[in-house]
């Protein structure tokens, strides 16, 4: 089973950027997809945004034109690249990674976005 590490998250203002990274211990190119999902204190983990095998991507309406997620197979990481924070994207974000039914998740990555 795949293990991910999350990276890249910290304090910024609004406005910023930042960009986060999910390494995975073993090959992404065999997952059926990945993606990031985000959990803001008091709420539910709702998903970010998503890639698949093969490149397809898809958005929450609240960061579409925001952020970007991308993946490098030859490096097993994927990236979610997050400019124009609000404050309303702080938060916890998780990676997953999806082959069949099997779910796996990161520890996560705390995201401050200071108005």
């Amino acid at each position: 089973q795949v293990q991910l590490v999350e990276s890249g998250g910290g304090l910024v203002q609004a406005g910023g950027s930042l960009r986060l990274s999910c390494a995975a211990s073993g090959t992404i190119f065999s997952l059926d997809a990945m993606g990031w999902y985000r959990q803001a204190p008091g709420k539910q983990r709702e998903l970010v945004a998503a890639i698949t095998s093969g490149g397809s991507t898809h958005y929450a309406d609240s960061v579409k034109g925001r952020f970007t997620i991308s993946r490098d197979n030859a490096k097993n990481t994927v990236y979610l690249q997050m400019n124009s924070l609000k404050p309303e994207d702080t938060g916890v974000y998780y990676c997953n990674a999806v082959r069949g039914a099997s779910y796996t998740w990161g520890q996560g990555t705390q995201v401050n976005v200071s108005s």
